[in-house]
Formats: C-alpha cells, structure tokens, sequence
C-alpha cells in the first residue's frame, strides 16, 4: 500500500492520509522517524564511504587500555588509524572534531536489555504484557532505542519482548534500515519458559493468560527453539529457574535432558543460548547443558562459580535491575542495605573470585532506558575496578556476544565510537556524560 501524506503545518512531521489498521505499529516506527526532536540527531545511517572524520581527544580507551594524546581517523564506517596524535595523519578536507578534556572509546555494548519494558514503577510489569497494547510498547521501544544510542550504547543484546511476541526483530529491522535511530540489536524473541512456570499468574486457572514469554516441555522445546530462530532470533533465552516453588521461591524448571535439548538445537543453527538463573541448581544444569552467559547468578555459590569458569560460562550480574526493584518498594542507598543486596555483593564477589568472566548488562527497561550507566557504577561500587568495568562493557562484551567487529579502537573495526566528557577509568561516573556518539561512522551526538 502506497502512503499519502499531508504535512500538518510548516514545521510539523509528515501525516499519512489513511493507514491499514494492521500496519499501525510500522506506521508508528516510520512516524517516530520524522519527529522534528529526531531529525538533528537521526541522520542516514550509512556514511559517505569517502567521508573521513579526524577525532581528537584527550585520551583513547582501546577496548583493553588508557593511552593520553593518540587521535582516532574514521573513513565511511570504519577506524583506519588510532595511535599518537602526531602520527595519525587526515587528508585535506577531512573533519576535525576536538574532544578536549574527553575520553575516547569504543561504543558502549550493553549485554541486558527489554527496550519493549518501561520502569516497573511507571507500569507494573502485568500490566505491561496484559493491558499496553502492542502498539503503544513499539511507540515507547522507539524512545527507548534512542535514548540508549544517544546515551553512547551502539549496541544491545535486548534479552526478550516480554509479551510483546517478535516486536524485537521488527525493532531492529527499523534501525538496521535507518528508519530510527538506535543500537545494534541482537535480539531473542519470546524467550523460553517451562510451560506453568512463568506469568501473569493469579488468575482463576479457568483462563488462558498470555504469558511473557513461550511455553516448551521435552516434547515441545525443539519446535519452539527452530521456530524463534525462523521467526528472527539471533539468540536463544531459556529460564533455568523461576518462582515457582511452593511457597513462591524460585526453583529450577527444566530439567537437564529439556536443556541439553534447548541447546543442542540451537547449536545446530549458530545460535548461542544464555539463561536466566538465580538458583544454584538452576546455573548448574545451564552450565552443564552449555550456555555461553548466565543471567542474574543471585544465589550462586562459590561452588557453581567455579563451575562456571571451567565451562568458560560468563556471568550478566544485572546489579541495577534489583536494587531499581528496591527502590520502587521504598528502599533508598544510604539505609540499611536489605539481605537481597548483601546477598548480591557476596555473590558477585564469589564469582570474581573464581574468575568468572564478567559481562556488562543491567537488565535496562526494569529501570530506564537511556541510563544504563547505572550498571556500571554498581559493579564499581560492589568491587570492581573502573578499568575492569570499562573492559566489560566494551571488549569482553564485544568478545562474548560474538561481535567481532566492535569493542575496541583498532583498525579496520567498525567506527562505534563515544566519547564522555573527563576519564571513566579515574571516576565512573563520567560515562553519566556523553558527548560524542558515533555508529558505523554516522555522527549521533557532537559537542
């Protein structure tokens, strides 16, 4: 169907004339596109190939290291120099940006996102996969994808729709297309839960709730698996455990012949499969089953850890998606820190002290979009260094999720890069102030 558009006043978006009901979510994406507050910061998303940009900062963080007075050059949408400034040379008519006072890095790759949630305490999360329409939660993951690129994320890892069925592939078809600006996406689809262990729950067992996520049992998890990955799903989540337990505690779901069914299907396609555990026993049935990430990891024991660094299994802490919960019950930083949160810090300090791989993820979307910044901090406050962080959330990242080409200032590599104002690996909480945002060599955000 052709589309007509009217423009409402000067100065105001184009409007379709008529539009198909069925296509009302498109539409939504294609009008969040021409929103006069996006067209400054959502250029094409593909970069003249001849285009070179000389970037000029007062440090480089490689991916790996700091390094004082080096230069980035950028041709199209890739690095071609990083080194020195005196020794990285830009041809005539190049672009000069001066970053004074800033560090440069790699685009910041965030390892747990839902940009189809909103903070708990604005919507419950019931509410969210029950009463907001489809639509709507494609018109807020607009933002939401905005926000996360404009707070210098170029990429995410964005761990299930919760609800909201394949909108994540559409969501990145949209910023893949230039359509909206917004990060990378590696995307999961519905995720996969034990069937009646998951919710909405509450309700008289007469009926048929939607649920956050899709159902499988031995007899179902293969169809369910080759049928998320033929629907769009770059990965595959399964919950390990839930709160499914007698008295609502959580407990594993599936049991280890369902998981090592899980994975081996998706092995057979190139996909990785991450879970969701919070139990001992649930991370170590995912362990042993072979997923490649262990999300959340609350009750791990030193035991499991170990575990998990034998089997080269890396760990998501996603501290800021707990302490927001926290929060939203009433708990501030500053009062007696609740056992959830002692508990928390013994587990993290566990799992590093096995040397578990650590990645950077915060569970964004439980609070909002655009300062996933938190997770950072925490993981500084709860015992890592900055550098360590920084590493995270850029290389090891990159190195985990299969990203190859981003995570670090290298030649040849895609030209993700942001800078924030002061140095990140003195105090963490620079990364609270970007002030450049680069994507495939397209300018997001300049001083």
């Amino acid at each position: 169907m052709a589309y007509l558009f009217r423009r409402a006043s000067p100065g105001h978006p184009l409007i379709p004339r008529a539009v198909r009901p069925a296509l009302l979510p498109s539409v939504l994406l294609l009008a969040a596109s021409f929103a006069p507050s996006l067209c400054a910061q959502a250029p094409a998303n593909r970069p003249d190939s001849s285009a070179v940009t000389l970037l000029v900062p007062a440090r480089v963080f490689d991916g790996t290291d700091m390094h004082d007075g080096w230069a980035v050059l950028v041709r199209g949408e890739r690095i071609v120099a990083a080194g020195p400034a005196g020794s990285v040379s830009a041809p005539a008519g190049a672009r000069r940006v001066e970053l004074p006072g800033s560090t440069l890095m790699p685009g910041l790759i965030e390892a747990h996102s839902h940009l189809l949630l909103h903070p708990y305490n604005e919507t419950s999360w019931n509410d969210q996969v029950l009463r907001e329409p489809l639509a709507l939660r494609v018109a807020r993951a607009t933002n939401h994808a905005r926000a996360t690129l404009m707070a210098g994320f170029t990429s995410t890892r964005d761990l299930g729709t919760e609800g909201a069925g394949y909108a994540d592939v559409g969501l990145k078809r949209a910023i893949a297309q230039g359509i909206i600006p917004g990060p990378r996406m590696l995307v999961v689809t519905r995720a996969i839960v034990a069937t009646g262990s998951y919710g909405p729950r509450g309700f008289t067992p007469e009926m048929d709730v939607p649920q956050g996520a899709e159902e499988a049992d031995l007899s179902t998890v293969a169809h369910v698996v080759r049928d998320q990955i033929g629907r769009g799903a770059d990965v595959i989540k399964v919950y390990a455990d839930y709160r499914w337990g007698p008295n609502g505690e959580a407990r594993p779901t599936f049991t280890q012949a369902e998981f090592n069914e899980i994975v081996d299907v998706a092995r057979s396609s190139g996909r990785p499969v991450v879970a969701h555990a919070s139990t001992a026993e649930g991370m170590r049935r995912a362990v042993l089953a072979g997923v490649e990430t262990i999300e959340h990891g609350d009750d791990g024991t030193p035991e499991v850890f170990r575990l998990m660094k034998e089997h080269n299994v890396a760990l998501t802490p996603t501290v800021a998606a707990g302490e927001a919960i926290l929060r939203y019950s009433g708990w501030k930083p500053g009062d007696r820190e609740p056992p959830r949160i002692l508990a928390k810090r013994a587990s993290l300090k566990a799992a590093l002290d096995a040397g578990v791989t650590i990645l950077m993820g915060g569970d964004v979307g439980v609070f909002t979009h655009g300062e996933n910044w938190r997770e950072m901090e925490l993981l500084v406050e709860y015992g890592m260094t900055p550098l360590a962080v920084l590493r995270a959330a850029t290389s090891v990242n990159a190195r985990v999720l299969h990203l190859d080409q981003l995570g670090n200032v290298r030649p040849g590599l895609l030209a993700d890069l942001v800078a924030f104002r002061g140095d990140p690996a003195a105090d963490i909480h620079a990364v609270e102030h970007p002030l450049f945002v680069m994507k495939g060599g397209v300018t997001y955000r300049a001083p």
